[in-house]
């Protein structure tokens, strides 16, 4: 049975735009992060004194990596791109509802959980006198991310039915037929899903702010701190905001204008996350080695090096 909602296609086309647009320009930041890892770890091979900066790159190749998978993975929930892009032949409304469930399970189970916990590793590592290995990395993020994945999958394949509770409890799509007669199906987030994903943000949350509060402490430089004062804001608000907004879209009615705002705004909220992470812990950390190591030889001391990019706040 099919709801008649209808439609506000000069909206729908401005939200569709601009999720279009943020996704790739974060792909474009990623595709630059890509470049400055290999461009440093190439480099390193033939500067020694760069080699202090580049023992992390496996951790910050897998850190862009999650975040270009997520963006890749957004593209699912959005309706225009699953109508023009994706196959050639039209999707049936229940191949539709399929890609809803699978969307919400990597985005909230996988991508999202693993770029997060990089970034808290990345973190962490920054005031240790040793790198831990990068098999050992990858199998914590990997062991972490694989419960989240487990209980999405769950609360979206496997919920037992006769536990009565509202729809919405499960439910991660909606079939409607608009005004102009056209079926399609939008992706919605359920509850119990969200649920879970709202522990692991309050549990991650603090982790992460005991983590930035222990780097501040130890951390002498300004524009360093400036740095991990603005990775905390970008980080520790959006969070709460995404969950708070996955709440409210349970409750709203699909195919509204103010439930396409909120399904924006859950899309932004981890966007902003993961631009802010790549741009403090990847992307610049990089370029602040590469301009500090262009002033010395490679006849010169690490630890000269070392100095100089602390100095300009480098990690």
């Amino acid at each position: 049975m099919f709801d008649v909602i209808p439609r506000f296609p000069f909206l729908e086309s401005a939200l569709d735009i601009a999720t279009l647009s943020l996704i790739l320009a974060l792909i474009l930041l990623s595709f630059l992060s890509f470049f400055s890892i290999f461009h440093l770890r190439l480099k390193s091979q033939t500067a020694p004194y760069l080699q202090g900066f580049n023992s992390l790159w496996t951790v910050k190749l897998l850190l862009v990596s999650s975040i270009t998978l997520w963006s890749l993975t957004e593209l699912l929930q959005a309706p225009f791109f699953r109508r023009r892009y994706l196959y050639l032949s039209p999707l049936s409304l229940t191949q539709q509802a399929g890609l809803c469930k699978f969307h919400s399970i990597l985005s909230l189970g996988l991508f999202q959980p693993a770029f997060l916990v990089t970034l808290l590793f990345l973190v962490n590592v920054s005031i240790k006198q040793q790198n831990p290995r990068s098999i050992w990395i990858v199998t914590f993020v990997l062991g972490t991310c694989l419960p989240l994945v487990s209980l999405q999958s769950f609360t979206h394949f496997s919920f037992p039915a006769h536990f009565h509770l509202p729809e919405y409890f499960f439910q991660s799509s909606v079939h409607f037929r608009d005004g102009f007669g056209n079926d399609t199906v939008l992706c919605t987030n359920p509850l119990l899903g969200t649920i879970v994903f709202g522990a692991f943000t309050i549990i991650y949350c603090l982790c992460f702010l005991l983590s930035c509060w222990k780097v501040i402490s130890l951390v002498i430089n300004k524009y360093l701190r400036v740095r991990i004062y603005g990775l905390a804001v970008g980080v520790l608000i959006p969070l709460p905001v995404q969950v708070v907004l996955l709440v409210m879209s349970a409750f709203s009615e699909p195919g509204k204008p103010a439930f396409g705002g909120i399904e924006f705004g859950i899309f932004v909220s981890p966007l902003v996350c993961a631009a802010v992470g790549e741009a403090v812990l990847v992307f610049r950390p990089i370029a602040d080695a590469l301009a500090a190591g262009g002033d010395f030889s490679p006849q010169d001391p690490p630890s000269a090096v070392n100095e100089k990019t602390t100095a300009s706040g480098g990690p």
